[in-house]
């Protein structure tokens, strides 16, 4: 296999979801994307014909991780055209790895990495500005496609073999500090908000209303965490706000 194939295979892998569909969602994507190994495979006739179509199955993962897959699919494919290994291995593959991978996907991509990347931006619009929309952009692809690369190389040389590899990358911990980053991040912006905006409204006040929101909140995080009602926070932070009020 050239590498110019297995380039324009990744290239492709990045419409994974261009032909999405309700009755097999990314199936014709991942057809698509693989389709150029399958020709340097197959002879034009039933053997590429029948290759194709066992792709056109029901398919659906997460799209970036999807890229080991689409990989994997190709390191069997090709014990497959040697004679190695038999059809339903290549399909059974695909059917392991499509749901855990989704919730590995979903876990770090969607719900760690994006509010990471997200707030740490978000906190730096006070230096940058509009800059800091550009910033998003590159830090958010940057990784995603260096992850990308290397989750389609880890299924192209290992195949079945990924589940080890992923499993040593440790997804789920490096989402965990992420996770860590948007909250640090968010905390922070919350806090150069409350100085700013109260420096008007509450004078030289201001510094101290500032501080005492972050007392609140984090002695709200303590309560909760120590099984006090929500509703006795809700009740005692409503009636320091008051008060605030008041006597501001």
């Amino acid at each position: 296999m050239s590498r110019g194939t297995l380039l324009r295979v990744f290239l492709r892998s990045l419409f994974l979801q261009a032909s999405w569909n309700p009755k097999g969602m990314q199936n014709l994507g991942l057809a698509y994307a693989v389709y150029p190994a399958l020709a340097k495979l197959y002879p034009p006739g039933p053997l590429r014909e029948t290759a194709v179509r066992r792709h056109l199955v029901f398919f659906n993962t997460h799209p970036y991780v999807a890229a080991a897959i689409v990989g994997g699919v190709v390191n069997h494919e090709q014990k497959i055209a040697r004679g190695e290994e038999t059809p339903d291995r290549v399909v059974g593959f695909k059917a392991a790895l499509m749901g855990p991978l989704a919730a590995l996907g979903d876990g770090f991509f969607w719900l760690s990495l994006k509010p990471a990347v997200g707030g740490l931006c978000a906190a730096m619009v006070p230096l940058l500005g509009v800059w800091a929309v550009l910033l998003f952009l590159v830090l958010y692809n940057l990784v995603h496609l260096l992850l990308r690369i290397r989750l389609y190389w880890l299924g192209l040389s290992l195949g079945d073999r990924l589940v080890e590899a992923v499993a040593r990358v440790n997804l789920p911990a490096k989402g965990a500090r992420l996770r860590g980053v948007a909250a640090a991040s968010a905390g922070g912006l919350a806090a150069w908000l409350a100085v700013s905006f109260g420096a008007t409204a509450g004078g030289t006040w201001a510094p101290f209303l500032a501080v005492g929101c972050l007392a609140v909140g984090v002695l709200a995080y303590v309560a909760v965490n120590r099984r006090v009602p929500t509703y006795v926070v809700l009740y005692v932070a409503a009636g320091l706000a008051c008060a605030a009020g008041a006597f501001l």
